[in-house]
């Protein structure tokens, strides 16, 4: 995995779930920062983003947030963070996001995480960028998109050859595999928003 050096987790803001997926994220953060990755996230504290940060934190990783200003109060910016950048839109967030990381891990989450995932996809299903994008189906909570994607396939509205925008994985280690069997990105072409 010599091309990671950074990786961009996209994860859900709502601490009001299974107790299983906060083990996840917790696994993910710790995972990440004895590999001596980065962990590039949406800067909060709340949720699985803060359960992710905290634990790759404790595990001595390297931890950069990026946060709207007006969702310092609503996520609770990670004030422990390594490195926290507060930006004035939604599109710069992601925007940064993207420009730092190296490759993509989602995990489960709700109406943001979907966002942030299927913008990455269009991003890269546009050439604009050839990071590998890792789905963590942590008890089958993926499954249903992963159906979506298969009627849009045969809906005719998704390329089949687009089906591999998206790897699903079962776990940690099968996402950490995923990643090691990546191919270098080869760098897109600038985005700016206008």
């Amino acid at each position: 995995m010599e091309n990671i050096k950074s990786l961009c987790v996209y994860c859900g803001s709502s601490g009001r779930v299974d107790p299983d997926y906060k083990q996840l994220a917790r696994a993910v953060g710790e995972r990440m920062a004895k590999a001596g990755i980065e962990l590039v996230y949406g800067g909060g504290k709340v949720g699985l983003m803060g359960e992710a940060a905290d634990a790759a934190l404790s595990a001595g990783g390297k931890v950069t947030g990026i946060i709207p200003r007006h969702l310092m109060r609503l996520e609770v910016g990670h004030g422990g963070a390594t490195e926290l950048i507060v930006v004035e839109t939604m599109h710069e967030r992601k925007m940064i996001m993207a420009e730092r990381s190296d490759g993509f891990i989602v995990l489960p989450g709700g109406l943001g995480t979907l966002d942030e995932t299927f913008e990455i996809a269009t991003w890269r299903q546009l050439k604009l960028h050839s990071k590998p994008i890792i789905i963590i189906d942590a008890k089958g909570y993926w499954a249903p998109l992963r159906a979506m994607m298969d009627h849009m396939i045969a809906e005719g509205f998704v390329s089949e050859q687009h089906r591999a925008l998206l790897r699903f994985v079962p776990d940690i280690d099968a996402a950490f595999a995923a990643l090691a069997e990546a191919p270098e990105p080869i760098p897109g072409p600038e985005v700016k928003w206008q």
